[in-house]
């Protein structure tokens, strides 16, 4: 039998820290005199003493866990924090049945940020920050588990992270309390600095600290119906895409500069090519927009730069229906809800460096075919990639298409158009949050969406930020073999 004690055991003090978490959203409400603080301190309580109960009853097994332990406790860890961030939804003024409840909480620690609630204006300040509060920290914890779990376990090519000898994180990594104390310090940081810019560009207080931990986690949920189409602000948009840019970028950049490497920037293959696209795409469809529209083309740069931030990042904000852009528009959009950011960033999507290495191995059977003798070397950031790494890319990338579809159809069986159901699966497997269409598009949401439909969406989200052989891993019978 597998021994997963120390698994139980690692969850129980995740668990212990979620409940103390769940004590801010309390206070707020305590502050603001909503009654929904009990609801927060209740499954606070509830929370810890789970936690606590698996805390002590392995606490004395070993610390260090293997291989197939690590695929356990990543799956997990991500249901039960789910699971247990259910109960304010629930209970508190959302007032979610629990099939609605964990699609929002999965939605959340996902950063996907798809919603059924359909009252943002309403609900009380406890639980518009809860949503913010499991973004932030789903951010948070995909960069720890993209930087420092992924590459161990071989998964869709994130051993290319390793590539670097002198790379900063690589020597860190055997003390991890040290590497996960620089991520979640610059990511601190970095979510300062955006509440407070938010605050200098006009948010109030609590919406600056609210959609700050959103923005950087490239999560998407806002605090109003409207999103980002509420402010009408230049300024704030501005805020917005330069954020989300940084929370799209790899972390471990931002590490090695920590470390005195400040040429990093301008050397990462994966950041030119995403800049890059991120320009090309808001000019083509800006002049899509002025060719079919009479408002003047600064104005649709403005809307065409954050809406196709937005959803290249998996945001998912919106300061306008893209829906309606007409049929460039519309595929432009859901084009790029698969391409998602760079590695080791808090997006999901299948990744820049992905795409990259994709297009030059086809380049380089393109050369092969034409000089059957000859050597092609497939590089990244000037390093030689293994073919090891390039198979488990290719495995991937014919997962992650071939999940989206089986979604699709899913989907398309219980009813919903075509539109919609294509863009559901886009979006939920690459943690993008609003899809196209009137249902759930950027002025629409799930709430309407059957409930089967939001149980393969809620397992789509988790498969897609979990790099999908994570998940299919623990479920295949070979893992559970002897």
């Amino acid at each position: 039998m597998r021994d997963f004690r120390p698994v139980f055991f690692i969850i129980g003090v995740l668990l212990c820290i979620q409940s103390i978490v769940m004590l801010i959203p309390a206070i707020i409400d305590l502050i603001n005199q909503n009654t929904d603080w009990q609801i927060f301190l209740f499954s606070s309580l509830i929370t810890f003493l789970t936690g606590l109960m698996l805390f002590f009853s392995f606490r004395n097994q070993k610390n260090k866990i293997n291989l197939r332990q690590a695929y356990v406790l990543t799956i997990f860890s991500w249901i039960l924090i789910a699971l247990f961030s259910c109960i304010p939804f629930i209970f508190g003024s959302s007032n979610l049945n629990f099939s609605d409840a964990f699609f929002e909480s999965i939605s959340g620690i996902t950063t996907t940020g798809a919603t059924v609630i359909i009252n943002l204006d309403e609900l009380t300040e406890g639980i518009l920050i809860w949503r913010s509060l499991l973004q932030w920290f789903g951010g948070v914890g995909i960069i720890v588990l993209a930087l420092a779990i992924l590459p161990t376990l071989q998964i869709g090519g994130m051993q290319l992270l390793h590539m670097e000898h002198d790379d900063p994180y690589e020597k860190t990594l055997p003390k991890v309390g040290q590497f996960v104390l620089e991520i979640l310090l610059i990511y601190l940081l970095f979510t300062l600095t955006c509440s407070i810019l938010y605050s200098f560009a006009g948010m109030d207080k609590f919406d600056s600290i609210a959609h700050a931990m959103t923005t950087i986690a490239t999560g998407g949920f806002s605090t109003h119906d409207l999103s980002f189409g509420y402010y009408d602000s230049l300024s704030i948009q501005l805020v917005s895409i330069l954020f989300m840019i940084i929370g799209s970028l790899p972390f471990v950049v931002y590490l090695k500069i920590i470390h005195g490497d400040w040429k990093v920037f301008f050397k990462d293959d994966q950041i030119k090519l995403f800049l890059l696209l991120i320009l090309i795409i808001s000019c083509l469809t800006s002049l899509w927009l002025f060719l079919t529209s009479s408002i003047e083309i600064s104005k649709l740069f403005q809307i065409s730069l954050f809406n196709i931030v937005s959803i290249l990042t998996g945001t998912g904000y919106s300061n306008s229906n893209y829906s309606l852009w007409g049929g460039f528009g519309i595929v432009i959009m859901f084009t790029i809800m698969f391409i998602g950011g760079c590695a080791g960033s808090t997006t999901g999507g299948i990744k820049i460096f992905r795409l990259q290495l994709l297009f030059r191995g086809a380049q380089s059977q393109i050369r092969k075919l034409i000089q059957p003798h000859g050597v092609f070397i497939t590089t990244f950031n000037k390093k030689t990639v293994s073919e090891d790494a390039f198979n488990s890319i290719m495995g991937f990338f014919f997962m992650y298409i071939l999940i989206f579809i089986i979604a699709s159809i899913s989907l398309s069986f219980l009813g919903l158009d075509y539109l919609t159901a294509i863009s559901a699966a886009a979006s939920a497997i690459s943690n993008v949050g609003p899809g196209l269409g009137e249902l759930i598009g950027p002025s629409g949401n799930y709430n309407s969406l059957p409930v089967l439909a939001k149980w393969i969406l809620s397992l789509t989200m988790l498969i897609g930020r979990l790099e999908i052989f994570t998940l299919l891993v623990v479920v295949s019978f070979a893992f559970w073999r002897k």
